[in-house]
C-alpha cells in the first residue's frame, strides 16, 4: 500500500518553499524533500550505535550532486557520478557547520545525514535548501538534537535586498549571503559581496535571520504532528571531581605558564610538560603503587584525565581573556600579530606573494593563461566556466606533524573557495583582462587564520603578475569569548584562541568594503552589537593589514613577467571563422606551430594570440588580420599561385580569398603559356582591379608592372584597351577569346 505523503508548505520572502516527508525512504531515521519552485533536494538523517574508544562525536555530511536533477548526462569517461566535486563539498560544508553544534554534548552514536539532488530548474541555488532539508530530516527523525535550524540567501539587486534569489538576479546582485539560524541566533555565516559597507552586512544579516523564522515554524510543527520520539542515548559525561582535582594540580602552573608571551612552539611544549606532570601523579610507574586522591572513589580513567586537563586550559585561557585582556600569546585583545611580505618569489612564476603574520605563512603563486584554460564545469548551475580558480594546500609540516597525503581534504576545499570569492570582486572583467588565472595558496606554516593570509598573499602575486586589480584586498578572523554578559572580541585571532573561543568570524575586504565573511558560533546567541564591534575592529584591521601590504607594493606592476604570456586581442568577422580554423583545425594548428603562439577563436570572432615571443604574436596578428580583410580596389597584395589553367592564373592574396590574373594581365609583354611566368606555389605581386556583384576577383601583375594607377589599369583591362600587346593603345595579336577573357571559372574562392 501507497504510504501517506505529508506536505507542509511556507513563505519564505517572496516565494513558497515545500517539505514533504512520509513517501521516501522509509527506513531511515528521518528523510524529506525541501522544493523552491523546481529545485528539489532530497535528505536523509540515520543514526548507528556507539563508535567505542572514541572521544569526539561521528557526525559525517555527505551531498551528492544527480546530474539527473537537471536532465545531463555526467561528462565523466564512465558516464556516472564519481567522487564529489568542488560546488558538492562546499555545499556538506555549508551543512554541517550549523548542525553540528546542536547534538547533545558527549553523544558518541554514529550519525549521517545524506543528501541528494532531486531536481535542479537552473534558477533556484540548491545549496541552502540543503541545510533546511538536513534540519528537518533531524527534526522529524529518532536522532536526539537540538533544532530546529533553517537557512535563507540574501541578495540586494539596486538596493534592494532579496530573499532567496534567482541564479540571474544574483547575477545583478552586489551581495550573496547565505545565513542558517535557529530560533533566537544566527550560526552560520557564508557571503561573498562587492564591496559592501559593514552597515548594509549587519542589516543583510538581520534580515536573512528574521526571513528564515517560517522554516522554523513549519518544523516545529513537523515535530509536534509527525516526530518520532527520541532514543536514548548514552552521553559521555565529564568527572566534575576528576576535573576539579585536576585543576587544582595544574591551574597555578598555567597561568605562571601565561604569564610570559608565548609561541606556538613554546605554548605546546609547555602545556605538553604539565601533562607529562600529571600523567606521572595519577598513573605512576608499575613499580610505584598509585596514590590515589582522598576525594575520589576510584582510580580515574586516562582519557577522563585527558579531558579535565582541556578543560583546564579552556577554563584558564578563557579567564585570563575575560578578566585580565590577555592573550596566550601576550597581544591585547585588538593587536594584530607581526607582519612580513614579499614578493617576486619565485623567478619563473607569473607572479608570486608570501605573507607572514605571526606564525602563520602563506605563499601564493599565480598562473595566468589563455580562457580556453578556464575550468569547465559540469555541475547543476547555469554557470559552465570559471575563469579565475583559487587553490589551497595544507601540509601537515604546516603545523609541525606528519601524516600521509590523501590528496586535497574538505577543509582545503571550503579555505581556497573562501579566498576565492574574497577576491573575485576585484578580478578585472574578461574584457579588460583576457586571461584564464589560478592562484595557489601554499600554506607554509600555520598557527590559525591561514585562509586569510592566503587572501593577502594572494593580492600580493596578483599584483606582482601585473593583475590590473580594482582594489587590493586583505583578511583577518576574529574571535569571542563571552560568560554571561561579559565578552571580549578578539582581533587575529590564532589557533589556540579559535579552539577555546566561541567564534571564528572571518572578514575579508578593501577599504571601500566586505567582500566575503565567513563566521560559526559556537554560542546561542549573537547580538548585534557584538556583530558591530567584530566588523568595526575587522575594519581597522583590515586597514592596517593593506598598509603594510602595499609598504611592499603600493600597486600592480605596470607589465607582465618576462615568462607570462601577452594576449594580443582582435576581431574579425563571423564568417572569417572557419578558414582562420581551417578543416578540423589545420589552419590554425599550424599557425600556432609556425609562430610560437597559442590562439583562441570565440563564437563572436574574437581572437585572442598568446605567446611569450613578441614577434611571434605580431606576425600572427598579421596573418589574422589579413584573413579577415576583404579585397580593396587598387590595392596591391603579394600572395602566392594556387591554381594555373591556360586562361590565367589564380593567386590567394589574403587567405582564404584569391582571385584571377589572366593571361593579358600576367606580364608586360605577350604570354604565350601562363607557366612561362608563374607556376604553383610562386609569389606574384598584383593590383586588385574588379571586384564583381559575385565577390570575384580580378588581378593585374601587368599593372604592378608598369606602375598604373586603378584607372588606368581598369582602362587597359576592357575590350579595346592594351591587352597584353606591350604597351597602351595596344593590342594582342592572336587573342583566341578576342579581347574577351572567359571568366566563367574565376573570382574569388574561400577555401
Amino acid at each position: 500500500m501507497k504510504p501517506e505523503s505529508k506536505r507542509y508548505t511556507t513563505t519564505v520572502g517572496s516565494r513558497e518553499i515545500t517539505i514533504e516527508t512520509g513517501k521516501l525512504a522509509a527506513q531511515a531515521g528521518g528523510a524529506v524533500t525541501v522544493r523552491l519552485g523546481d529545485t528539489v533536494i532530497f535528505a536523509a538523517a540515520t543514526m548507528g550505535g556507539v563508535r567505542e574508544g572514541i572521544d569526539f562525536f561521528p557526525l559525517s555530511v555527505e551531498y551528492e550532486e544527480r546530474m539527473y536533477a537537471s536532465g545531463k548526462i555526467p561528462g565523466s569517461f564512465f558516464r556516472r557520478e564519481g567522487r564529489p566535486g568542488t560546488e558538492a563539498i562546499l555545499t556538506a560544508r555549508l551543512t554541517d557547520r550549523p548542525i553540528r553544534p546542536l547534538f547533545p554534548k558527549g553523544m558518541r552514536n554514529e550519525v549521517q545525514v545524506i543528501m541528494y539532488s532531486l531536481s535542479a530548474d537552473a534558477e533556484n541555488p540548491i545549496d541552502v535548501l540543503g541545510i533546511t532539508a538536513a534540519s528537518a530530516a533531524l527534526t522529524i527523525s529518532d536522532i536526539p538534537w537540538n533544532g530546529p535550524i533553517a537557512a535563507v540567501r540574501v541578495g540586494r539587486v539596486d538596493g534592494q535586498f532579496i530573499i532567496n534569489p534567482t541564479f540571474p538576479e544574483l547575477d545583478r546582485s552586489d551581495l550573496d549571503l547565505r545565513l542558517a539560524g535557529s530560533r533566537d541566533a544566527i550560526l552560520m555565516v557564508e557571503c561573498g559581496a562587492k564591496e559592501v559597507p559593514e552597515d548594509v552586512m549587519i542589516t543583510a544579516l538581520e534580515l536573512g535571520h528574521q526571513a528564515l523564522q517560517p522554516l522554523i515554524d513549519l518544523q516545529e510543527r513537523m515535530r509536534a504532528e509527525i516526530g518520532k520520539p527520541k532514543r536514548e542515548v548514552v552521553i559521555s559525561q565529564p568527572n566534575e571531581a576528576i576535573q576539579q582535582k585536576v585543576y587544582e594540580r595544574v591551574g597555578q602552573a598555567m597561568r605562571d605558564l601565561l604569564e610570559k608571551p608565548l609561541s606556538k612552539e613554546e605554548f605546546n611544549a609547555g602545556m605538553g610538560s604539565l601533562r607529562e606532570q600529571l600523567n606521572a601523579e595519577f598513573f605512576p610507574p608499575d613499580e610505584i603503587p598509585a596514590a590515589l586522591p582522598s576525594d575520589l572513589a576510584e582510580s580515574p580513567d586516562p582519557q577522563a584525565i585527558e579531558e579535565a586537563f582541556s578543560e583546564a586550559e579552556r577554563r584558564i585561557v578563557r579567564e585570563r581573556i575575560l578578566k585580565e585582556g590577555k592573550r596566550p600569546d601576550g597581544r591585547t585583545p585588538t593587536e594584530i600579530r607581526p607582519i612580513w611580505c614579499e614578493v617576486d618569489v619565485s623567478p619563473r612564476a607569473h607572479g608570486s606573494g608570501l605573507f607572514t603574520r605571526g606564525e602563520t605563512q602563506v605563499l601564493t603563486l599565480t598562473t595566468l593563461g589563455t580562457l580556453s584554460e578556464a575550468q569547465e564545469l559540469d555541475t547543476l548551475t547555469p554557470i559552465d566556466t570559471k575563469r579565475y580558480m583559487h587553490h589551497y594546500n595544507f601540509p601537515p609540516f604546516s603545523t609541525g606533524e606528519v601524516k600521509p597525503l590523501r590528496g586535497q581534504s574538505r577543509r582545503e576545499v571550503g579555505h581556497g573557495a573562501l579566498a576565492e570569492r574574497a577576491l573575485e570582486p576585484v578580478i578585472p572583467s574578461e574584457a579588460e583582462f583576457p586571461y584564464a588565472l589560478r592562484l595557489v595558496s601554499e600554506v607554509l606554516a600555520s598557527n590559525g587564520s591561514s585562509s586569510m593570509a592566503s587572501v593577502c598573499g594572494s593580492t600580493l602575486s596578483l599584483m606582482d603578475a601585473g593583475v590590473p586589480i580594482k582594489a587590493p584586498v586583505a583578511g583577518v578572523a576574529m574571535g569571542l569569548v563571552k560568560e554571561g554578559d561579559q565578552y571580549v572580541v578578539l582581533t587575529d585571532i590564532q589557533g589556540a584562541e579559535d579552539h577555546l573561543g566561541d567564534m571564528d568570524f572571518k572578514v575579508a575586504g578593501t577599504r571601500a568594503g566586505i567582500t566575503a565573511l565567513q563566521m560559526d558560533i559556537k554560542i546561542a546567541g549573537l547580538s548585534r552589537q557584538i556583530m558591530a564591534e567584530a566588523l568595526e575592529q575587522a575594519r581597522q584591521a583590515r586597514y592596517a593589514i593593506l598598509d603594510q601590504m602595499l609598504a611592499v607594493l603600493p600597486a600592480p606592476r605596470p607589465d607582465l613577467k618576462p615568462f607570462a604570456p601577452r594576449i594580443t586581442t582582435i576581431k574579425i568577422p563571423v564568417d572569417k571563422i572557419g578558414a582562420l580554423i581551417g578543416p578540423g583545425g589545420k589552419n590554425i594548428r599550424a599557425l600556432q606551430e609556425e609562430t610560437h603562439t597559442k590562439i583562441d577563436v570565440e563564437e563572436d570572432g574574437t581572437v585572442y594570440i598568446a605567446a611569450t615571443d613578441g614577434i611571434g604574436a605580431e606576425i600572427a596578428r598579421e596573418r589574422i588580420e589579413s584573413l579577415a580583410e576583404s579585397p580593396q580596389l587598387g590595392r596591391i597584395y603579394t600572395g602566392k599561385v594556387v591554381r594555373v589553367t591556360d586562361f590565367g592564373a589564380f593567386v590567394e592574396i589574403i587567405p582564404g580569398v584569391d582571385g584571377m590574373v589572366h593571361i593579358s594581365q600576367l606580364d608586360s609583354e605577350r604570354v604565350q603559356k601562363v607557366e612561362d611566368v608563374c607556376r604553383l606555389g610562386d609569389e606574384l605581386t598584383v593590383m586588385v582591379t574588379g571586384i564583381d556583384p559575385m565577390g570575384k576577383v580580378r588581378l593585374s601583375r601587368q599593372a604592378v608592372l608598369e606602375g598604373w594607377s586603378l584607372e588606368e589599369a581598369q582602362e587597359h583591362d576592357k575590350p579595346g584597351g592594351s591587352r597584353g600587346g606591350g604597351r597602351p593603345g595596344g593590342s594582342r595579336p592572336g587573342d583566341r577569346r578576342g579581347g574577351r577573357r572567359d571568366d566563367s571559372r574565376g573570382g574569388n574562392r574561400r577555401r
